[in-house]
């Protein structure tokens, strides 16, 4: 489809914006406000853009979406209460069927609130691959491996298959990587078969790593060494990586972290509500690591709206740093959308506004109250916005929300399934 998004403001660069028309064919953005290219251009569609800005799609780095069924399920516990007394019996009740509709579920809230594509972590995930193909949205799709389960070797072989069989599928839309667990759930024996596999199949790591202190303290206890040493000395970073959270970090760790171009997704409201910490986002910054946002699950949660995301952790910076100028709006942006792009490996395909990349584009609607007046429309976009000011979005040039309407989901179907394997899945905790 060809479509014209008119008299838009736009963002291109870090904190530029210029007003004119984005012009988009066969999935990708072929003019910028370029009058030449105007005058031959016949859309099949036109949106107006007045009174919107138009920015890249978010990219959410981490999140686990077929979590949706732990929404609020066991809040404000403590950590290994949570999880081995709420959340692990529940999700050992989990089919994949429940996964195809959770996943749905999350995908429909994420295209709402302005996010384009998504790295997810979680189990039954060629049935999140199918919900994915349903959806038209973008996802980088790893399955969570755990070595110390008794068939951890086949779950591998299981995932290895799925990662070769799924990439490149839904017209592109869907990449793959390997995804171990943490350090403490996947020793060295383990995790030498698994990255044996990654090279064999040019497959990316995707790993949790340095969330929490008991994390810390249970790594020097059996290896002497912090996680990201450990992950260092056993040749994961020989891989390209994307790594979880990174709360807990020293000297040494920021340093392997540049040293291996490892990105890092920023999970500030999970590692709140978790009491977990707050990664030095700041400091990984002044070392040129690349970051992005992630918002984990909806569990550890409760939301996957990125806009909150960038705010709170933006925010969060600021406080420990007290530093109110630390992690600017512009940067936040770029962390949401470009560094996000860059730290999964689609760089060169999404994350701005450029001619030849694919249309991932999202339009805020500005005219609101509480985005009156507006100063500074980048300010605006951290500080100001919420998801539901995501008026449009459009991936692969295809729009698949607009103001309220989804094109490609039954969402109301969706959350009747969701409804009926709720009440399933915890009519018992244990």
């Amino acid at each position: 489809m060809s479509l014209k998004i008119k008299n838009v403001e736009f963002l291109h660069g870090e904190n530029g914006l210029s007003k004119g028309d984005i012009l988009i064919e066969n999935g990708k953005i072929v003019g910028l406000n370029n009058e030449k290219e105007q005058t031959s251009f016949v859309p099949e569609r036109e949106i107006d853009g007045e009174n919107c800005l138009a920015l890249p799609g978010l990219v959410n780095c981490h999140t686990h979406a077929g979590m949706v069924y732990t929404r609020g399920y066991a809040d404000d516990k403590p950590l290994m209460t949570w999880l081995e007394d709420y959340i692990w019996p529940l999700e050992a009740r989990i089919t994949p069927e429940d996964i195809y509709w959770g996943t749905l579920l999350a995908i429909s809230e994420m295209l709402a609130s302005g996010t384009t594509t998504f790295t997810d972590m979680y189990f039954a995930m060629d049935k999140a691959g199918e919900a994915v193909e349903q959806s038209g949205i973008r996802a980088v799709l790893t399955w969570g491996l755990i070595g110390l389960q008794d068939n951890a070797i086949a779950q591998l072989e299981k995932t290895v298959d799925f990662a070769r069989e799924w990439r490149g599928k839904a017209n592109g839309r869907i990449s793959t990587m390997l995804a171990p667990h943490a350090p403490y759930t996947c020793p060295p024996s383990f995790m030498d078969k698994v990255l044996q596999n990654a090279g064999q199949n040019n497959l990316p790591i995707h790993i949790h790593l340095a969330e929490t202190r008991e994390e810390m303290e249970q790594m020097e206890k059996e290896y002497g060494k912090s996680p990201v040493k450990w992950a260092f000395d056993i040749g994961v970073f020989e891989h390209k990586t994307l790594a979880a959270h990174c709360v807990h970090l020293n000297e040494e760790d920021i340093d392997i972290l540049k040293e291996k171009q490892v990105g890092v997704a920023y999970n500030p409201q999970s590692n709140m509500k978790l009491a977990s910490g707050v990664a030095p986002i700041v400091k990984l910054l002044e070392k040129g690591i690349n970051v992005g946002f992630g918002t984990d699950g909806p569990g550890s949660n409760n939301s996957l709206d990125m806009f909150t995301e960038m705010k709170m952790g933006s925010f969060l910076q600021k406080v420990i740093s007290k530093k109110s100028q630390n992690l600017p709006a512009g940067t936040v942006i770029n962390l949401a959308t470009t560094g996000g792009a860059e730290i999964i490996g689609l760089g060169s395909e999404i994350g701005s506004l450029q001619k030849g990349k694919k249309a991932d584009i999202i339009l805020l609607n500005l005219d609101k109250p509480h985005l009156t007046p507006v100063f500074d429309p980048l300010a605006h976009v951290v500080y100001s916005c919420r998801g539901s000011d995501v008026q449009t979005t459009i991936v692969d040039g295809s729009i698949l929300y607009h103001k309220g309407e989804f094109y490609s989901l039954d969402v109301e179907k969706v959350k009747w399934e969701i409804r009926k394997r709720t009440e399933r899945l915890t009519k018992s905790k244990k």
